[in-house]
């Protein structure tokens, strides 16, 4: 599932590419929406919100999508052809005189008043590069379960918007704790909102994720994807395990040496 700063660049370049200019064309390939006609209206902004992306059209709509696992939007200039996969994956268009963009495996795909925003979005919590990011709410929201595992209490979006899987596999590390550890034993929590919103903000603009501060393809991250790899701080191999029921179960990483408190099997 995509990160926070990867869809806060997927809306940059729907931003440059749409926003400003009269829509051509739209086609949004789901039953709830199948004869929606945007075309003459313009784009007004492409907005990131957590892992949700808002593009907001005149007229006062707003067409509220989400990647999840796969989905992902393509920006081609107008008339070229498409390529991001086949036609029956493609589950919306929008296109203007300059370019295309084609939303493709997109599980949500929703058309709604721009003034009812709040009703598809209001459960997230603080986003971490969000005009609203509020650290002493994410901090609250976080210890309102302080029996919780912490990697999943770093997924959930209604705590704080935007971290994915690597980010919460990292931040584990970087706390010294072990996904399972509870979030009231955590320690150093509040810095560890503060080093989440860090990380965010750094990695935003960049087309490589680094946790480490090394960018060398092999040195980005400390533990995330590096099973049975040495740790980068003790040398102890990373072990990976899963965590959490279905559907909200998650794969883990974490150095059993540096990493305190309980160790998954």
């Amino acid at each position: 599932m995509p990160e926070g700063d990867s869809v806060f660049q997927v809306a940059r370049r729907l931003q440059d590419a749409l926003a400003g200019r009269p829509l051509t064309f739209s086609d949004l390939r789901v039953p709830a929406h199948a004869t929606a006609d945007l075309s003459g209206r313009s784009v007004l902004e492409v907005v990131p919100r957590g892992k949700h992306l808002l593009t907001r059209i005149d007229g006062g709509l707003t067409l509220h999508t989400h990647l999840r696992m796969d989905g992902s939007w393509r920006v081609y200039p107008a008339g070229k052809r498409w390529s991001g996969g086949p036609d029956w994956q493609v589950r919306a268009v929008l296109g203007n005189a300059e370019a295309t963009a084609v939303g493709y495996r997109l599980p949500v795909v929703e058309l709604l008043r721009t003034t009812e925003e709040e009703s598809a979005l209001g459960h997230l919590g603080p986003d971490l590069l969000g005009p609203d990011w509020d650290p002493h709410e994410a901090l609250r929201r976080l210890a309102a379960q302080p029996d919780r595992p912490l990697a999943l209490a770093l997924l959930d979006q209604r705590n704080l918007a935007g971290i994915g899987n690597v980010y919460a596999n990292e931040l584990c590390f970087l706390a010294r704790a072990s996904p399972w550890t509870r979030v009231d034993l955590t320690p150093g929590l509040e810095r560890l909102v503060r080093l989440a919103h860090q990380l965010l903000m750094v990695n935003r603009l960049r087309s490589h994720r680094v946790t480490t501060g090394d960018s060398r393809a092999d040195r980005r991250h400390w533990v995330y994807g590096r099973a049975r790899q040495p740790c980068r701080r003790c040398g102890t191999r990373i072990r990976t395990s899963t965590i959490g029921s279905p559907p909200e179960q998650r794969i883990v990483f974490w150095c059993p040496s540096c990493q305190h408190g309980p160790q998954g099997e």
